[in-house]
């Protein structure tokens, strides 16, 4: 019944290694310990199900691609990593963002008021979005940010306009589709024809006169650029392309980065202009279970500049100043969520070959209101025995939350010690990116705090929401 990738266990040591926090060790009682805490201290304290998240492991992720994509393009260009504030942001989060030298990206105008509040300074602000509204696009304005990634030509005339009336010239960059396959879930891949992001890359049939030199006349990426360039108010900056998220393949980047490139030659040959910025996008994958590979910054970033170089000395152009989104890349290895374990029920099940076979249902309590994922994209995470140190008999369980649900699947494969008992804690590791973002109060749950560790201290940055909280949005219950 267990998944091919998945490994019979006796101790978790390298799964620890493997997925946890750099800094997360055992202490000799057997907890695990991360930022210098022992999760049974952070559950006293905090209670569960609790969002942690390492500090140090963060900045150091963060630092590691900013110095390896600088060294790669260097001396060539300058690069700028945008923190993905779609996968976590808080206001901390956005002050540690900055200081390791990033820009933050943000998809809202809710978004962009938080990273305003934590202090990012505008020009280090990305708003993405595929159907901004003028107040999103005026607050954008209104603060100076460093760029509005437009995402159809409807927006452009829309960001025009707004800036004409304000008095001053939006920073754009156009977000185009290259057509490139992602090898990634469906619902996370950007770069495709058939979805909601960018302007195509392909000419509309009959768009193009026959034996044109440029590639791309008559789509919609070509005339939204067309237009950008004429539009007052409008300061066309460069290209972006984003082919989707969880990606551990290098070739779509590195087409999409050729295809972008090729697109900047012939805006040149076409109207005498040569943009100097692009975004390559992102989303780079991370380990959530044994079977998952992700490439360190190094080699994605010498992959990309050796990529980029090449294209642009092909086409005699000077090389842009890049950006690069690594999305979950940063703050997903660096969080982990610990739960509580309550009811355990061993379950027989029809197995592949006919026979019976036994799986162990261990139910916490959070589940799909704090992580949704699993219920999204049918994501596979795995868990530790987290509050003692058990090693020995394991056996095939299933982690399930409190819903009522049949698909609130925490984990749906890992072998966990056959002593695992109730009020046990268990860590999810790889939580950081999206959990807290999408997160419910599905069932009446309240949401988890989030706390951060360092130095053997932990920090409140988002208090756990209380059934008062909840309640007070209910005009009946605040009536009375």
């Amino acid at each position: 019944m267990a998944p091919t990738w998945l490994s019979a266990r006796r101790d978790t040591d390298d799964l620890e290694a493997a997925l946890l926090p750099r800094n997360a060790h055992r202490d000799a009682e057997g907890r695990l310990v991360i930022g210098g805490v022992d999760v049974q201290t952070l559950a006293a304290e905090h209670g569960t199900p609790l969002y942690v998240l390492s500090e140090e492991d963060f900045r150091a992720r963060a630092r590691s691609f900013r110095e390896a994509f600088s060294a790669a393009f260097a001396p060539e260009t300058e690069v700028d990593v945008f923190y993905a504030g779609k996968a976590f942001l808080s206001t901390h989060v956005a002050g540690w963002a900055v200081a390791e030298g990033l820009c933050v990206d943000t998809a809202s105008g809710g978004e962009l008021a938080l990273a305003l509040a934590g202090g990012v300074p505008p020009q280090k602000i990305g708003l993405h979005g595929n159907n901004k509204s003028d107040a999103e696009i005026q607050r954008a304005l209104d603060a100076g940010i460093g760029r509005v990634i437009a995402d159809s030509s409807d927006e452009l005339e829309r960001i025009s306009r707004l800036a004409v009336a304000a008095g001053t010239r939006a920073p754009v960059m156009l977000r185009l589709t290259p057509g490139v396959h992602a090898s990634t879930h469906e619902y996370i891949a950007t770069a495709h024809e058939d979805q909601k992001f960018g302007l195509s890359l392909t000419p509309a049939p009959g768009a193009a006169p026959a034996g044109s030199a440029n590639p791309y006349l008559g789509s919609p990426a070509w005339t939204a650029a067309t237009r950008a360039l004429e539009l007052p108010g409008v300061e066309l900056r460069g290209l972006h392309a984003h082919i989707g998220s969880q990606i551990f393949e290098p070739a779509g980047f590195e087409l999409a980065a050729q295809k972008l490139i090729t697109f900047l030659a012939s805006l040149r040959a076409e109207h005498g202009v040569e943009l100097p910025e692009l975004d390559l996008g992102g989303g780079h994958g991370i380990a959530y279970t044994e079977a998952d590979t992700p490439r360190d910054p190094e080699s994605i970033a010498a992959a990309l500049a050796t990529t980029v170089k090449q294209a642009c000395a092909e086409h005699g152009l000077s090389v842009p100043r890049i950006s690069i989104e690594p999305g979950r890349a940063i703050v997903g290895p660096a969080g982990i969520t610990l739960y509580r374990v309550g009811v355990q029920k061993d379950v027989q099940v029809d197995a592949p070959d006919g026979s019976t076979a036994s799986r162990r249902y261990v139910a916490v309590d959070g589940g799909m209101s704090d992580n949704a994922r699993g219920v999204l994209y049918d994501a596979d995470y795995s868990a530790v025995l987290a509050s003692r140190r058990v090693t020995g008999d394991h056996v095939l369980s299933r982690i399930v939350g409190k819903h009522c649900e049949s698909g609130d699947i925490v984990v749906r494969n890992v072998y966990l010690p056959t002593a695992t008992a109730r009020d046990d804690l268990l860590a999810v590791p790889a939580t950081g990116a999206y959990c807290h973002s999408l997160s419910s109060n599905y069932n009446y749950l309240t949401r988890p705090a989030v706390v951060a560790v360092a130095d053997g201290a932990s920090q409140v940055l988002i208090r756990r929401e209380t059934e008062q909280d909840m309640l007070g949005r209910d005009t009946g219950f605040a009536a009375g």
